[in-house]
């Protein structure tokens, strides 16, 4: 096994709130923060920032004229980054490398610019450096002032996750002491909105309240809700005190494609992610199981079958948070990393609050966390609190 790598930073901008006590505590209850919100001629369920949250980013936003022009997927990653690199104590001067990528990227921005020139013919001037994916990483690089690598990529919806194993290649390769890794998305946008619908996945009604039934194995149709946030966690090489939990193994893998967006029944890829992430972990070690589970029939029930071809008759306790926030594309891997590193922290198992029966664990020192991106690109991560 490698040497372990310490996460002594991690920082959100969701649903949850904006800091990791109002993030802790909105998990301890069992209301969802999904809503339907009007999107041009339809509505849909969806999980938007709360007005706290979104004041916070209205405040960035005015803070420097150069911000104004910037899509919300930047001022997301932009208030989380702050606040991680606050919280590891990387100070001015300090040297580290970013990686934080985007499934969808400046959806808002290209909307509005693609119909400006529907309208017009033209576009403005800012309308291709403000719509690139790699504005979001060069944009955090220039706000920490931070001389490192900056670097951007679109991996669906594994992206934050992807970050964070090139974050650890690089500490590992000698290439950096510390890198700064994470997902930003700001997908709630009607022609956003109206693709998840055309694909047949999205949430129609709220049964029992949850209109996200992720992890009901017994649900007829397919529930998924779009969320929006940002995440990012602060890494280092070996075992800091500081740190809030420590990366001990690592996994990826990808399925040959049947179509656009398949994975196989029983997900070859999450099989062959877990297992590397395992690695001289006996699957018995494992208290814990955050799952991608996008609230999919196919999506919940092929990730299920992968956890149950690993750890056979020995389960450990699943979870997952998309019944609460919806999913959130390329940041959703950083945000299910930050529900686990919470309960290492609190020593407390969070469950999803209908659909499996299992035993709540008595602790937690080991847990992991899978999320897979359309065609199978999946990546496991195995945290310890010790």
């Amino acid at each position: 096994m490698q040497k372990p790598v310490s996460i002594t930073a991690i920082s959100s901008v969701s649903p949850l709130g904006i800091n990791s006590a109002s993030v802790w505590g909105n998990y301890l209850n069992s209301e969802s923060c999904i809503a339907e919100r009007e999107f041009g001629t339809t509505r849909a369920f969806v999980s938007g920032l709360s007005p706290v949250e979104v004041k916070k980013v209205a405040l960035l936003r005015e803070s420097d004229i150069k911000y104004k022009s910037l899509d919300n997927s930047v001022l997301y990653a932009l208030c989380a980054s702050r606040d991680a690199v606050e919280q590891a104590g990387w100070g001015k001067g300090t040297s580290f490398g970013i990686n934080i990528g985007s499934s969808r990227g400046a959806t808002g921005l290209f909307e509005k610019y693609h119909r400006d020139f529907l309208e017009s013919g033209k576009t403005g001037t800012l309308a291709s450096p403000t719509t690139t994916l790699g504005n979001i990483s060069s944009w955090v690089g220039h706000d920490l002032q931070t001389d490192g690598p900056q670097i951007s990529h679109s991996i669906t919806c594994s992206t934050a996750l992807h970050a964070l194993l090139n974050g650890i290649a690089w500490i590992r390769a000698g290439m950096a002491d510390k890198f700064l890794t994470g997902g930003s998305e700001a997908p709630l946008t009607p022609f956003t909105i109206a693709q998840m619908k055309a694909l047949k996945v999205y949430a129609r009604e709220a049964a029992e309240g949850y209109p996200c039934r992720a992890l009901d194995m017994e649900k007829k149709s397919n529930t998924m809700v779009l969320g929006e946030g940002a995440g990012v966690a602060c890494l280092e090489e070996g075992k800091k005190d500081n740190a809030l939990a420590y990366v001990e193994g690592i996994g990826y893998a990808t399925e040959v494609l049947q179509h656009n967006i398949s994975i196989s029944t029983e997900a070859d890829c999450f099989q062959k992610s877990m297992k590397m992430a395992l690695d001289t972990v006996s699957p018995e070690e494992v208290d814990a199981i955050v799952m991608h589970a996008p609230g999919t029939i196919k999506g919940d029930l092929s990730e299920y079958n992968a956890i149950r071809k690993v750890f056979g008759d020995r389960m450990p306790a699943l979870t997952t948070n998309k019944w609460k926030i919806g999913h959130s594309f390329g940041a959703s891997g950083m945000l299910s990393l930050e529900l686990a590193v919470l309960m290492l922290r609190n020593q407390e198992f969070i469950p999803v609050p209908f659909g499996l029966k299992q035993k709540t664990p008595q602790k937690l020192e080991k847990i992991l966390v899978n999320a897979v991106g359309f065609g199978g690109n999946a990546v496991s991560v195995l945290l310890s609190g010790k």
